[in-house]
C-alpha cells in the first residue's frame, strides 16, 4: 500500500492553469534551498547600514538553520525509498 502522501503527482490549480508537482522531495529541496539564498542575500544587504545590522544578523542566523534542514530532507527522501522499494533497488545519489 502507497502512502498518500506519495501517491499520484500533486496537482495545483491557479486559474486556468495547473501546476503538476511530481517529486516532492526533490521540490522540497529546491524550495529550501531558494529560501536559504534569500535569507544571506536579504541579511548581506542589511549590513550595509547601521541600522539594519541587527535584521541581518538574525537573517544569517535562519539560513543557516536552514541549511540544517537539507540533510533532514534528504534522510526523510531515503527513508521513505527504502520504505516503498525493495532492498535492491536504491534512490540516485543526487543532493536534494
Amino acid at each position: 500500500m502507497r502512502d498518500p502522501a506519495e501517491s499520484g503527482p500533486l496537482v495545483l490549480r491557479i486559474g486556468r492553469e495547473e501546476l503538476l508537482i511530481r517529486r516532492r522531495y526533490e521540490v522540497i529541496s529546491i524550495v529550501n534551498d531558494f529560501l536559504i539564498a534569500v535569507w544571506f542575500a536579504v541579511g548581506s544587504l542589511l549590513f550595509f547600514h547601521e541600522s539594519t545590522v541587527t535584521a541581518g544578523t538574525w537573517l544569517f542566523l535562519l539560513g543557516s538553520c536552514e541549511l540544517a534542514v537539507r540533510p533532514v530532507i534528504r534522510l526523510a527522501r531515503h527513508v521513505r525509498l527504502r520504505r516503498l522499494r525493495p532492498a535492491g533497488l536504491r534512490g540516485s545519489d543526487q543532493d536534494f
